[in-house]
């Protein structure tokens, strides 16, 4: 499954994601895609809401794989992570990413126990 940002006709997450599989030669028949993930509460919610999922292998940024992980434990997916940084970051973006990380993990936090927010919701599409 791949999830991720498709609000805009010019930032399709997905789209891009699926053309990068398939150029690493993943078969397209094996990619379900997943435009409305808006954000990793989302895409986590709508992992198991939509799609059925129980178990998942997240591959992301190191930065952001704890509370991904999080909200899949939150939403009952058995996920493990893979840390998938694909380039070095300056020390000063790396600070900022990690400080962005401890507000973004508050409100993941917030979001599951406390807000419950509904991301968008569609049929069923079980591929687990």
């Amino acid at each position: 499954m791949l999830t991720g940002d498709n609000r805009t006709k010019d930032y399709n997450e997905p789209e891009s994601m699926r053309r990068y599989a398939i150029g690493l030669g993943v078969p397209d028949a094996a990619l379900a895609l997943d435009y409305g993930g808006r954000s990793t509460y989302d895409s986590c919610y709508r992992a198991r809401a939509i799609f059925g999922l129980t178990e998942a292998v997240l591959i992301t940024q190191a930065f952001h794989l704890d509370r991904a992980l999080y909200l899949c434990d939150s939403f009952g997916i058995n996920a493990v992570g893979v840390a998938a940084n694909r380039r070095v970051y300056s020390v000063r973006l790396e600070r900022w990413w990690r400080l962005r990380e401890v507000f973004a993990t508050t409100v993941a936090w917030w979001n599951v126990n406390v807000a419950r927010p509904l991301p968008v919701l569609d049929d069923p599409i079980p591929i687990g």
